[in-house]
């Protein structure tokens, strides 16, 4: 898969978390514009991780702040196609 497919999948992935309804862009936050508790991170992560077959760490999480850090981090994890 490539970013393009991937960044289409985690839209459809986040569309039932996106509760304001906000237009989502590589540069969209998932704690700011979101507005994502702990417990929504909780839930999206393991949707990611079931969809793609991947496992992202905490320490990973933590660094992902942003939409487009998700797609690069799951291009990232899913390795070469």
């Amino acid at each position: 898969m490539d970013r393009a497919e991937i960044a289409a999948k985690v839209a459809e992935l986040i569309a039932p978390f996106n509760k304001k309804g906000v237009t989502i862009k590589d540069a969209s936050t998932f704690a700011g514009d979101l507005e994502f508790d702990s417990l929504t991170v909780m839930d999206f992560v393991a949707a990611i991780e079931d969809e793609f077959d991947i496992i992202i760490s905490m320490n990973q999480q933590a660094e992902i702040e942003t939409y487009g850090q998700l797609i690069d981090a799951v291009v990232k994890l899913q390795g070469p196609a």
